[in-house]
């Protein structure tokens, strides 16, 4: 069993390494050789016997209408006389009918040479054999004396179930089908290589237009494969090539989308670690080589590596969480507090940015709602969308935070003054590392607080975008939602 198992994993193996146009012209001309040897077996070999019990079953069924038909009292003898001829004429069938006595009371005789009225004493052979029946019915296959025809006869007592009124006798002949055996077999024989002909030409022509699309696809996909990303699936055909054709255009789109983010990934974030890491080495050989003994150069070399440090383990620490939040790891640990008291904190934070630096946050709160949502990482939004318009807000040095409460939940807007965002830019300024023409920061940071902002809104479902005028600044929004009813 197991040589046989291999045996077959083997052939389904190689059966599987053969090209597609080649295997559904092989089904296809297996479906017409069990369609053919179908048609042989049903119309010649069988064609005897289907004709034959078909015969049969049409003179039993005929033979227990007429005898119902001659214990119904509401027939009279005229209208069953004519019951008989046209049943005789219609089924080429010879009727006898005797009663108790042996006597004949009808007889119908349709063909010459009918077993039933032979002289040869078969009528009284039948029925004896018939008195004798236990079912009440007897049937007999026999031979013509003199053609050696075949012939059937079916013998049924005419009798309410107590009393016998008499015999029913129907004698018919079983026509040989030879000859039209034969003919049908000339007409297969052209048909059959006819429709082979076809199913040949329609078999290749199929296969050759359902494979062609999966041959170019295939190409193409080899093409993408090394790296050319705009090239052109085409699945001409059928829609399933098509719609595998498009897809896969798509799909090539995207690659090269990733691609390049990924090349701006690589090329920002080697020069967001390059910058500081320059710095930390310079200014640790400056302390090594030239401040070490003097202790006010050598504090302010060493708050220098410490604030480049920090911007290193900011950068770290953004790519990580950012990492979490695309991959699905992070988890949301919702609680219910008070968003205006919350973004006052968030505000206050930025006090000592304003001072050093001379940036203004203005904050015009709404009324408290409290709100249910994961607290830490909406502190960490509404922190980086301001932090983010304070790199991109406009000379002035103006930042607008406002908190507007909605009918179904709460809606936080960040202002800038900055230069705005062209409007075929807007849909990329949350992607990682995207940094607008019309954008120059003045405060360091990792260029990864929007794509934060974006992951960590879409894990809460919520809300967000951008309203920008070129010249006028941008507004940076989000909407916290109310909690559904029953909750």
């Amino acid at each position: 069993m197991k040589r046989i198992n291999i045996l077959f994993s083997d052939i389904r193996k190689k059966f599987g390494r053969i090209p597609l146009r080649l295997k559904i012209w092989i089904y296809f001309v297996i479906y017409t050789i069990i369609v053919f040897v179908l048609l042989w077996f049903f119309q010649i070999i069988f064609l005897e016997n289907f004709y034959e019990n078909m015969k049969i079953r049409d003179v039993i069924t005929e033979g227990e209408f007429l005898a119902e038909s001659c214990l119904n009292d509401s027939i009279d003898d005229s209208t069953y006389e004519k019951l008989l001829n046209q049943s005789s004429m219609k089924n080429d069938m010879c009727i006898e009918i005797i009663d108790k006595y042996g006597r004949s009371l009808h007889s119908e005789k349709a063909f010459g040479d009918c077993l039933i009225h032979s002289k040869d004493g078969t009528l009284s052979t039948m029925l004896s054999k018939l008195k004798k029946s236990k079912e009440g019915e007897i049937l007999y296959m026999g031979k013509s004396p003199r053609s050696s025809q075949k012939s059937f006869i079916y013998g049924k007592i005419l009798s309410d179930g107590e009393n016998i009124y008499g015999y029913l006798f129907l004698n018919t002949p079983i026509e040989p089908v030879s000859s039209t055996v034969s003919i049908i077999k000339r007409q297969l024989m052209i048909i059959t290589f006819i429709l082979i002909a076809i199913a040949f030409a329609i078999s290749i022509y199929v296969s050759e237009n359902i494979a062609s699309p999966i041959v170019k696809i295939t190409k193409s996909a080899k093409k993408l494969a090394n790296g050319k990303y705009d090239v052109k699936f085409e699945g001409n055909g059928y829609l399933e090539s098509q719609e595998l054709a498009d897809t896969l255009t798509y799909a090539g789109q995207q690659i090269s989308k990733v691609d390049t983010l990924q090349r701006d990934l690589i090329a920002n974030v080697s020069h967001d670690l390059r910058t500081p890491l320059t710095m930390l080495k310079a200014y640790a050989e400056m302390i090594r080589d030239l401040s070490g003994d003097n202790p006010k150069k050598r504090k302010e070399h060493l708050e220098i590596i410490i604030d480049e440090t920090d911007r290193l383990t900011m950068l770290v620490n953004d790519m990580l969480d950012l990492s979490k939040l695309e991959s699905g790891k992070q988890t949301l640990h919702c609680t219910e507090f008070g968003i205006s008291e919350k973004m006052h904190g968030i505000i206050d934070r930025f006090k000592g940015v304003s001072e050093k630096m001379g940036y203004n946050i203005h904050f015009t709160p709404d009324e408290e709602r409290i709100v249910c949502c994961d607290s830490v990482k909406i502190e960490q939004v509404i922190y980086n969308l301001i932090n983010n318009a304070i790199n991109y807000t406009g000379a002035d040095k103006q930042v607008y935070v406002r908190q507007v409460n909605l009918d179904d939940g709460v809606r936080i807007e960040v202002r800038d003054t900055g230069d705005g965002i062209e409007e075929d830019k807007i849909k990329l300024i949350f992607d990682k590392y995207y940094r607008s023409e019309n954008h120059k920061r003045e405060v360091v940071g990792t260029g990864l607080g929007l794509s934060i902002v974006k992951a960590i809104l879409k894990l809460h479902g919520y809300d967000y975008g951008v309203n920008s005028t070129i010249g006028k600044g941008s507004v940076f929004w989000f909407t916290i939602k109310n909690l559904p009813k029953g909750e």
